[in-house]
């Protein structure tokens, strides 16, 4: 390290103001950050001494990630082995009876189909926040580490790579640069991006996530590759009967070996992030509190007057199904699209809670509702903080 750290010093003035290289002066100063402390030091005045920056800020999300993205790897792979029946054989890969592959198999196959997804999101994604960066004259941002990581994630693995850059390439410029840049965004861009996939490529983004791969199984009828709240949006099954015939078993939702987005199907790896991101203090408690209380109370609620599938769904299964753990844990409590208050964050946490039930119960055409539900509280988001501040500043003027 000491090598290229002599290296870089010898170089650097390139890069500077002035510098023959000044124009790409940020890709520069983003591998030197990335590598080594930043050069720069606080000279004067008060400031704070603290280990922990925007980038050890974002590696810290990248480790909590880790346990939805190595399971999502895992499941993709069993998945997609399950439904072509695939085992190995020698060095082969052949179609069979059995409906069962080696952990080995399914990390392999899994790799295969998720890091195409990984390198275009990177790739594209890092493009676009180079550009920008060199246009502005400003250094690169490590938010890239984690919208790049998590837009995969909340991904179908049958993606078209093509969609994956469109994707991506939407949430970055439309969701963060033209609004600043990384801190300045006012939705959450990984989320952004699925959304605009999701409504320009919906049968891309929806329903029976594995059917490109079914005309390949030996028992089609034997697979179903419908996820349990797409089942439940389609009707003509009851509540108690998915229940009791298996179609939806909540160890199932809780565990992930289920099909569904690469890295949402598992709340037991969202968990362990969370512990991850609470330990650390990196996400806020109160949000993820909210979201579950609101979640549960309004579940509860529809329970009692409505009347369909989802309706009567029993309100803990909305915790381990679809994307809820994930987003609750890694989306809503994004602190630049959040609410800032100790009390905004209860209310809009409790509210995306809530209008996730109201929408998966209220509008069979959206049988998921997380991804709704916090792009429409990051814009309500400023709206609560300001009517939280207004609040206290009345209440104590009434003590003046």
């Amino acid at each position: 390290m000491k090598f290229i750290l002599n290296m870089h010093d010898k170089v650097r003035h390139l890069f500077k103001k002035g510098g023959k290289l000044e124009a790409v002066g940020p890709i520069f100063d983003a591998a030197d950050a990335f590598m080594f402390t930043p050069e720069h030091r606080t000279s004067g005045g008060a400031h704070i001494r603290d280990a922990v920056d925007i980038k050890r800020v974002m590696m810290t999300v990248i480790y909590a990630l880790l346990p939805c993205f190595l399971f999502g790897i895992w499941n993709a792979g069993h998945q997609y082995n399950v439904v072509n029946a695939v085992v190995e054989a020698g060095n082969a890969f052949i179609a069979s009876d059995v409906f069962a592959a080696a952990f080995l198999n399914d990390m392999i196959r899994g790799l295969i189909i998720m890091m195409p997804i990984i390198i275009v999101s990177y790739a594209v994604g890092g493009f676009w926040e180079v550009l920008f960066s060199c246009i502005r004259k400003h250094e690169i941002n490590e938010g890239l580490l984690v919208s790049g990581f998590l837009f995969p994630l909340i991904l179908p693995p049958t993606i078209p790579l093509w969609q994956v850059a469109l994707g991506i390439s939407f949430g970055i410029v439309i969701g963060k640069e033209v609004f600043g840049g990384t801190g300045m965004n006012i939705v959450n861009p990984a989320l952004l991006s699925r959304a605009f996939l999701f409504f320009a490529y919906a049968k891309s983004m929806t329903g029976d996530v594995w059917v490109a791969h079914i005309a390949n199984a030996a028992h089609v009828d034997a697979i179903s590759g419908a996820t349990p709240l797409g089942l439940l949006a389609e009707g003509g099954v009851s509540v108690t009967d998915a229940i009791t015939s298996g179609q939806i078993s909540f160890m199932d939702m809780f565990l992930g070996t289920i099909p569904g987005s690469i890295g949402e199907t598992s709340t037991l790896a969202c968990l362990i992030g969370a512990a991850v991101l609470l330990i650390t203090g990196v996400a806020s408690w109160r949000i993820m509190l909210a979201a579950v209380i609101g979640l549960l109370s309004t579940g509860y609620l529809a329970n009692f007057i409505g009347h369909s599938p989802m309706a009567q769904l029993p309100p803990y299964y909305h915790l381990v199904a679809g994307g809820f753990a994930f987003g609750a844990v890694f989306m809503a409590t994004d602190p630049v699209s959040a609410a800032a208050t100790k009390a905004g964050k209860w209310i809009y946490g409790f509210l995306i809670g809530m209008l996730v039930i109201i929408v998966r119960v209220a509008n069979a055409g959206f049988p998921e509702g997380v991804m709704l539900s916090i792009l429409f509280m990051n814009l309500m988001a400023p709206l609560i903080d300001s009517f939280v501040v207004d609040f206290h500043v009345k209440r104590r003027m009434k003590r003046v």
